[in-house]
């Protein structure tokens, strides 16, 4: 299972300071996201995640220059979310540097445009999806009766969709949920949120997930980047 540094952009800075040298007074923090970026693959990391946090308001990519920036530094896949909305935006994420997307869940009601975008980025996409019940009832469905869950990945699945991010914010992910995902599915499914430790870390490895995706945690040093990689092994 991969683990995968999320890194979270606002005004072309990262919204949490990295610091691994925190609690031993050690180098310097940054909210740099291009050297913040460069000192996870240094560690190992197989991927970075960038959130464009103003282009999620947005509803377009508002941080390219940050995304270039990373992109020119690492030698590894930069996913990019936040902001896409249609096959223009992810046209502009892949100009900027990134090398997959994630579409927020709004797609799911956009079927045109979501067959555009599979055209353009092909298995680089992904769809984010948020499982949390109260959140999936409230989001504003056009539709005469409102989806299960498991009803909209299927639905994702058979429009050519073979990527998914489940977002837990604070939630800890549901267990049952993620294994049967992962058993029924051809499908990666990367978890995000959720996890405050290692031994979350494990559990999600055994469940099948593709890949966690660690924000705060890792940037803050909660959890050890190295220990995390260990865990999901």
């Amino acid at each position: 299972m991969q683990v995968i540094p999320a890194i979270d952009v606002e005004r072309g800075r990262s919204r949490v300071v990295f610091w691994p040298g925190a609690s031993s007074g050690v180098g310097a923090p940054t909210d740099r996201p291009d050297r913040i970026a460069e000192s996870f693959v240094e560690l190992g990391a197989s991927m970075i995640h960038i959130v464009d946090f103003d282009g999620a308001r947005q509803g377009q990519p508002a941080n390219l220059e940050s995304i270039g920036a990373i992109a020119s530094r690492v030698a590894v896949p930069v996913q990019v979310a936040g902001g896409l909305e249609g096959v223009a935006q992810v046209r502009l994420a892949f100009a900027a540097g990134a090398t997959r997307v994630v579409l927020a869940m709004g797609i799911v009601e956009e079927p045109a445009i979501l067959a555009e975008c599979i055209t353009v980025a092909g298995d680089w996409l992904a769809v984010g999806l948020d499982p949390r019940p109260e959140r999936f009832a409230a989001f504003p469905w056009r539709r005469p009766q409102p989806p299960t869950f498991r009803g909209i990945v299927e639905e994702l699945s058979g429009r050519g969709v073979r990527r998914f991010v489940l977002s837990h914010g604070g939630g800890e992910p549901d267990a049952e949920l993620v294994r049967d995902l992962t058993r029924t599915y051809d499908a990666d499914f990367l978890v995000a949120g959720g996890v405050t430790d290692l031994d979350g870390i494990r559990r999600l490895r055994d469940l099948g997930a593709t890949g966690i995706i660690l924000g705060q945690a890792l940037l803050s040093g909660a959890i050890d980047f190295n220990a995390a990689l260990e865990a999901a092994s």
